[in-house]
């Protein structure tokens, strides 16, 4: 098979996850697509091939923006300020880790991508069985046991 088919079965795999994908999910394959180009953009630095290792860290960039304006700091609040403040660093170290072929910088924001895609698999694991046990019982079971009256 040739890269260009691979690539086109890998693009129709990840369309498809895609438009069957929860909110929750779709954050975890944004974090996972920003880990991936990370660590494809170390391969490149290794090897010395610069022009790739800009795209996959630019690639990387895009992503962690895209995370940050999905970000609702009315609702989020400080939890939603910290991850803007997060994002905005990680952008920083990926830009310097790019002009400088810095590995080090590029782990740095590759190991706390990876806190949050394992802190968000945690949460996602929590509103999923939160939504099961919502669609095992009846509305009025819920509020009752809501205010304790059950």
């Amino acid at each position: 098979m040739t890269n260009k088919l691979i690539n086109r079965y890998t693009q129709v795999g990840v369309e498809t996850g895609v438009a069957s994908a929860d909110p929750h999910r779709l954050v975890l394959m944004l974090l996972e697509g920003a880990i991936s180009s990370l660590i494809f953009a170390k391969k490149e630095i290794d090897a010395g091939n610069i022009s790739a290792k800009g795209e996959a860290i630019s690639k990387a960039i895009r992503i962690i923006s895209e995370l940050d304006t999905s970000l609702n700091l009315e609702a989020g609040g400080e939890i939603a300020a910290n991850l803007r403040a997060l994002y905005d660093y990680m952008g920083t170290r990926l830009l310097e880790a790019n002009l400088k072929n810095d590995v080090k910088k590029l782990l740095e924001v590759m190991q706390l991508l990876s806190e949050l895609r394992t802190g968000w698999r945690g949460i996602a694991e929590e509103v999923r069985e939160a939504v099961q046990v919502t669609e095992a019982k009846p509305s009025t079971e819920m509020a009752s046991a809501s205010y304790g009256l059950a």
